[in-house]
C-alpha cells in the first residue's frame, strides 16, 4: 500500500494501516527525537505522542504538500520544541568564532583517530558536542546528516527558509569542529606546540 492508501485507511479507523505506518517510521522518528532531546525516556514520550497525533489528525495530512515522513518529522520537531520550551532547555544562538572551515563529513573526525577501543569514547564526545549546540543547529544536523532529508524538506519540517537551514548547518559544523579540537587539546595532545590562536 502507498502512504496515501495507508493514511486513507487510518482516517477510516483501520488499526492495521496505523500499525504499518508506525512500523515504517518508528525508528527514524525516535532517533530524531533522541538527537534533539538527548535522553531515552523523553524521546520515547515524544515518539509516542507523534504517532498519537498521527492517529488523531490523519485527515490533516496533505500529500500534495509534503511526504508522510516529512509531515511526521514536522510533528515530532514541534513536539520537541514545545518540550524544550516548557522545560527551559532551548539555547539561544551563540556567537561562534569565524574562520573555521565547515566539516565536510561529521564522521571524518571519528575516522581520523584510532578506531578500536576508543570508538565508544569518541562517539560519546561527538554526542556531547552535538548536545551542546543550540536546538535549531541540532535539528538541522539531525534531519540532514542523520535522517537524510533534503535541505528543502528539512527546512519545511523546521518551518524556516532553506537559507536559514543552511546557515544553521554551517554554524553547527563550525562549532562542532571547534569543540572537538578543544576536547583533543584538553586531553593533552601536544597542546603547547599546536594550540591555535583565536
Amino acid at each position: 500500500m502507498t502512504d496515501e492508501e495507508l493514511m486513507r485507511a487510518v482516517c477510516n479507523g483501520e488499526q492495521f494501516a496505523y500499525q504499518t505506518i508506525v512500523k515504517q517510521h518508528l525508528t527514524s522518528i525516535s532517533h530524531y527525537a533522541f538527537r534533539i532531546l538527548g535522553n531515552q525516556k523523553d524521546s520515547e514520550d515524544i515518539t509516542q505522542e507523534t504517532f498519537l497525533k498521527l492517529w488523531i489528525n490523519a485527515e490533516k495530512w496533505q500529500p500534495e504538500k509534503a511526504k508522510l515522513s516529512t509531515w511526521l518529522h514536522r510533528i515530532a520537531h514541534n513536539l520537541c520544541i514545545d518540550y524544550l520550551r516548557k522545560h527551559g532547555s532551548i539555547q539561544t544562538l551563540e556567537n561562534i568564532e569565524e574562520g573555521e572551515d565547515s566539516i565536510e563529513n561529521l564522521r571524518d573526525w571519528q575516522e581520523s583517530h584510532e578506531i578500536s577501543e576508543t570508538r565508544t569514547q569518541q562517539d560519546q564526545i561527538l554526542k556531547n558536542a552535538i548536545n551542546n549546540l543550540p536546538e535549531n543547529q541540532r535539528s538541522a544536523l539531525a534531519l540532514c546528516h542523520y535522517s537524510g532529508f533534503s535541505h528543502k524538506d528539512a527546512a519545511a519540517i523546521m518551518n524556516v527558509s532553506v537559507k536559514a537551514l543552511e546557515s544553521a548547518i554551517t554554524r553547527a559544523k563550525r562549532s562542532l569542529r571547534k569543540q572537538l579540537r578543544d576536547t583533543n587539546n584538553n586531553k593533552g595532545e601536544d597542546t603547547t606546540a599546536s594550540s591555535p590562536h583565536m
